[in-house]
């Protein structure tokens, strides 16, 4: 048995790795396509984010193998795969559901990250990618990435989903966290700005998390940053392709933007 426990650990570690590396080269490569010179000068950074995100997936990776273990022998989750084991309607709301309480659960862990003490600790770490490249997304210290990586398997132990809906739950996060750090906006317009864009957070809402710190703390939604006052709008790209500009130039960079604010 414990061989079997530690063979699943192993082959999710392994698994959640190459979706990493797929997922953050293949928009790294849409990255290069598009603003070429943007993370030029960067190389010794993007190589410091991918050793970090790649032991966080390691940490990712083991609680989802022992779940994946105990879902087959045991049953131990709520994931289910005959999917008129619930109404057809669930499929959409149970997708739903977790976003929201994921989202809910990044919000409070990441604005307590950012209290000076778990800040200087460990989420100085992640902020250390100045300005965060499409390698960034798990760049995370192994405090912080035991904080994410419990977040999914709690749910899936307390809420029913099916297997599809579960993977497509973690597309989301994957693609949102990636994108939200690749330093620009891929999105169309309408998903970051008007009705939607004031409750969905794309890049150009988690640019100005990383320009000053004590703000925009959200996953998906704005719901949390709106109602505790920490939300401050969209950020813009200018400054930072600048800085790109003046490194492809020879220029001497500005530096890091801002310091890290308490959180209120």
């Amino acid at each position: 048995m414990l061989i079997a426990v530690i063979l699943s650990a192993l082959a999710m570690t392994v698994i959640v790795a190459i979706r990493y590396l797929a997922t953050s080269g293949g928009f790294a490569l849409a990255t290069r396509a598009k603003y070429p010179g943007l993370y030029r000068g960067l190389d010794a950074q993007m190589r410091r984010e991918v050793v970090w995100s790649l032991a966080s997936a390691a940490i990712y990776g083991v609680p989802a193998g022992v779940l994946a273990w105990g879902w087959r022998e045991h049953g131990w989750t709520r994931v289910y795969s005959d999917v008129h084991d619930y109404p057809l309607w669930y499929l959409p709301v149970s997708v739903l559901i977790y976003l929201i309480l994921h989202d809910t659960w990044f919000y409070w862990t990441h604005r307590w990250m950012h209290r000076p003490r778990p800040f200087k600790l460990a989420h100085a770490l992640h902020h250390a990618s100045r300005p965060p490249t499409a390698w960034a997304a798990m760049a995370f210290h192994p405090i912080e990435a035991i904080s994410g990586a419990v977040a999914i398997p709690l749910l899936v132990l307390a809420i029913p989903i099916h297997v599809a809906a579960l993977g497509l739950v973690l597309t989301i996060m994957t693609v949102m966290g990636v994108t939200n750090h690749m330093g620009w906006e891929m999105f169309p317009r309408f998903m970051w700005r008007g009705a939607l864009g004031d409750w969905l957070i794309t890049a150009s809402h988690h640019q100005r998390h990383h320009e000053r710190y004590g703000c925009n703390y959200g996953l998906y939604f704005r719901f949390w940053d709106r109602v505790c006052g920490t939300d401050e709008g969209l950020g813009d790209f200018a400054r930072d392709h600048a800085r790109a500009a003046r490194r492809a130039g020879g220029g001497a960079d500005a530096g890091g933007g801002g310091r890290p604010g308490r959180a209120a």
